[in-house]
């Protein structure tokens, strides 16, 4: 339990109508005696003056009092309500400084609500979430992982590998009778069952990562192939300059934009071609490095060329490839959609606009959101690392039960999975974990 008071303005910079200083521990009913006069009664907000060490008027605002352990931190916690402008905050903050308060750290509120247990990490994580979220779908899913939804699966993994852990364990005490892990005690079958259960909520979380961050496309292709036309047509903008002359584009340019209210960072780059051109040669250099960070490739091809398929060497082998034949108004080709042995490929015209829905579609389908998003909820890239180490040690437990090695290996796997997902809600973490997660927050979050 912290022993520190500790105080920040928890709104935004700036002018504003209403400017929010949050007061959290034990020194708050002695700071609010200084700068009210009295103790407001718990949970009740009053009209009041906030006054300085000589008594003398700072703001007139509401003040409210909410006594531990029924707060946000878990402590006594103070807010006190004035006007939104830069100078009366930092006069009511230093006011409380002065009483004993520290400025605290960057999301050190929430990081007290989860040491306090009042939030698990990934419930704390999303209050974060919620505040950045960029579209409604974002704040929706944050406000589901607030409400406990993804730590309530995590939760129960965790619980079904206790259960598990015990029945193999027991077999540990009683070394002298032969029991079959995988038979005596359903071991096999339970297991099975929880990666498929893991496979489902690394789904639910992957979905939830893309709707936070963004899924990122980058278009690539041969000079002249129309992949800033694409852009523009995707952002909806003249974002880039589109001229008939080959190797217009020699740099990159990313947009962030929205299709159908799915994040998306998109980034043109140079054709991929060799050049003699020092300059166009950075370009693409840094289009190769950008491919190695995609989460999908748009290779954009002139359907009035022979081969759409891209040199394998110009791409990244873990990569996803989307082959756009674009231009097919010029040939006479119908819209459409199909899918190869080598990936999907799409006939549109940027020019026109015909199957330009088939890509847009074909992108929610790219981000997990071409089925529904029920039950989803926004997730981190972390713990999808978190879930994926997890899976890893139930398929190698797995690969040792049908082997039939000995019940410890079997049992540390299961240990280490736990482990791991443990590190998702805070059952497991260090106080390093805590350190990189909380500093990210804003402060007087």
């Amino acid at each position: 339990m912290a022993t520190e008071t500790i105080a920040a303005v928890a709104t935004p910079p700036g002018l504003g109508g209403v400017g929010i200083v949050r007061v959290s521990g034990a020194g708050v009913p002695s700071i609010a005696e200084a700068v009210l006069g009295k103790l407001p009664s718990p949970r009740q907000a009053i009209f009041t003056t906030f006054r300085d060490a000589r008594g003398h008027f700072i703001d007139q605002g509401i003040a409210l009092y909410f006594p531990a352990p029924a707060s946000f931190t878990g402590e006594d916690v103070l807010e006190l309500q004035g006007h939104g402008g830069p100078v009366v905050m930092d006069l009511l903050l230093q006011r409380c400084l002065h009483l004993g308060a520290r400025l605290a750290r960057p999301g050190e509120f929430s990081e007290r609500a989860f040491l306090n247990g009042k939030l698990d990490l990934a419930q704390a994580e999303a209050v974060a979430d919620l505040i950045e979220s960029s579209t409604a779908l974002a704040a929706r899913l944050a406000g589901r992982s607030l409400q406990g939804v993804f730590s309530r699966r995590i939760d129960d993994l965790i619980e079904r590998l206790v259960r598990m852990r015990t029945y193999i364990e027991a077999t540990l005490d009683f070394p002298d009778d032969e029991l079959d892990l995988a038979t005596d005690f359903g071991i096999s079958e339970a297991l099975r069952a929880m990666i498929d259960q893991t496979r489902e909520v690394m789904g639910s979380a992957r979905q939830g990562q893309v709707i936070r961050e963004g899924l990122a496309v980058v278009i690539a292709g041969p000079p002249n192939a129309g992949k800033s036309s694409l852009l523009n047509a995707l952002s909806g903008q003249d974002a880039a300059i589109v001229t008939p002359i080959p190797g217009t584009t020699r740099d990159l340019l990313k947009l962030d934009i929205q299709v159908d209210g799915i994040p998306i960072r998109i980034v043109d780059t140079a054709g991929l071609r060799h050049s003699e051109d020092p300059i166009e040669r950075e370009g693409v250099r840094r289009a190769r490095a950008e491919l190695d960070q995609a989460d999908l490739v748009l290779w954009v091809h002139d359907a009035a060329e022979g081969s759409d398929t891209p040199a394998r060497e110009s791409l990244p082998e873990q990569v996803p490839i989307t082959r756009v034949r674009n231009k097919i108004d010029l040939q006479g080709i119908p819209p459409g959609i199909i899918q190869l042995e080598t990936g999907p490929r799409i006939s549109l015209s940027v020019k026109t606009g015909a199957g330009l829905d088939l890509l847009r579609s074909h992108l929610k389908d790219r981000a997990g959101l071409g089925v529904s998003t029920e039950g989803a909820f926004v997730a981190r890239r972390r713990h999808l690392d978190a879930l994926r180490l997890g899976l890893d040690h139930l398929e190698s437990a797995q690969r040792a039960l049908v082997r039939g090695v000995g019940a410890e290996l079997v049992a540390d796997d299961l240990l280490q999975a736990q482990y791991a997902f443990g590190e998702i809600t805070g059952r497991v973490t260090s106080e390093d974990l805590l350190g990189r997660i909380f500093s990210t927050f804003c402060i007087g979050k």
